[in-house]
Parts: C-alpha cells; structure tokens; sequence
C-alpha cells in the first residue's frame, strides 16, 4: 500500500457530526495539521466524507 499525505485546510465548525468524527479519528485539533498514514480502503472511504475540507498528496 502507498501512504498519503492529509492536511485539514478547513474549519469543522457547522459540519455534520460525521465529519467532526472523522477529522478528529485523523488526529486533527485545527487548520493546517497533517498527518501520514497507509492509503487502505478504510481510510480513502474516510478520505471522501470530508474531501472538501481536507487537501490529499500521495507519497
């Protein structure tokens, strides 16, 4: 598997539950943190919940 690259670029204010669960399940407390994890199904189904508040690189 290849690992990726997440960067949370937007705010999770006035987002649903789910997407809150989601950014904090990735480690995220505030704008501009990444992290580096393996991309498996798992995470690139996470990945898609909150595509618009989070920027993806592959690695």
């Amino acid at each position: 598997m290849s690992k990726i690259k997440i960067t949370q670029i937007r705010s999770s204010i006035d987002r649903l539950p789910n997407q809150k669960k989601t950014l904090k399940a990735f480690g995220f407390n505030k704008i501009g943190q990444s992290v580096e994890i393996e991309a498996t199904p798992q995470i690139l189904g996470m990945v898609k919940a909150v595509q618009h508040l989070v920027k993806v690189e592959e690695i």
